[in-house]
């Protein structure tokens, strides 16, 4: 079982390393965290928490440190936003997938899924390439699609990338390119390729991309 805390805290040196040592002390799995700034004063924390016996003990004793103003829990970030769907490319293509996209993951979510759909219209190879290595940064990505009418290069070796180390699968766009013969999935019609995705990820959905790919 997941656990989630929020930290408020002043923005000093060692603060989080003061928190995350009395964790590993304890034998708590830091799964999941992320830090930014309030204000030149103080910084928030959330952190996603694994093997906790006692939350409650947890959040009393963090509380005492006294660079810590506040702590509380919080739904994890599964549970409130899901797996993601990230899509990216030309403006208008990226538009039409998250068309699909958003309207598919209504119909999963209002049946207790959680999926979010993130877009981002970019161009040019080099921010191409950028943008889909940083996809095995993110959290709880389950795909990707490439929306666009070329696309190839470098492109290609961050999708390999993403593919092989962090397990993400690509849709792509019927475009001109060599991203075609690295994506798992081809798709000609963007509409349908942002429904492939959610369904490609949704426990809701029976639909298997590599099947699929199998067939094709």
């Amino acid at each position: 079982m997941i656990d989630a805390i929020n930290m408020r805290t002043i923005d000093k040196p060692g603060v989080l390393r003061k928190v995350t040592d009395y964790l590993a002390k304890n034998g708590i799995n830091i799964v999941y965290t992320h830090l930014y700034m309030e204000s030149d004063d103080h910084a928030s924390t959330y952190i996603e928490l694994d093997h906790v016996d006692n939350i409650e003990e947890v959040l009393s004793e963090i509380m005492e440190f006294p660079e810590v103003k506040e702590v509380k829990l919080s739904p994890s970030m599964d549970k409130v936003w899901g797996k993601r769907i990230i899509i990216v490319g030309g403006g208008a293509q990226v538009s039409q997938v998250a068309l699909g996209a958003i309207t598919e993951a209504d119909r999963h979510n209002i049946r207790g899924e959680r999926i979010s759909v993130d877009t981002l219209p970019l161009a040019g190879e080099k921010k191409l390439t950028e943008a889909v290595r940083a996809v095995g940064c993110l959290p709880r990505v389950g795909c990707l699609v490439l929306a666009g009418s070329l696309m190839g290069g470098s492109i290609v070796d961050a999708i390999d990338e993403i593919k092989n180390k962090y397990g993400v699968k690509v849709i792509s766009l019927n475009m001109v390119g060599s991203v075609r013969d690295h994506a798992d999935l081809v798709v000609t019609d963007p509409v349908q390729a942002g429904v492939m995705a959610v369904m490609s990820i949704a426990k809701t959905a029976k639909f298997d991309i590599d099947r699929v790919d199998e067939v094709l």
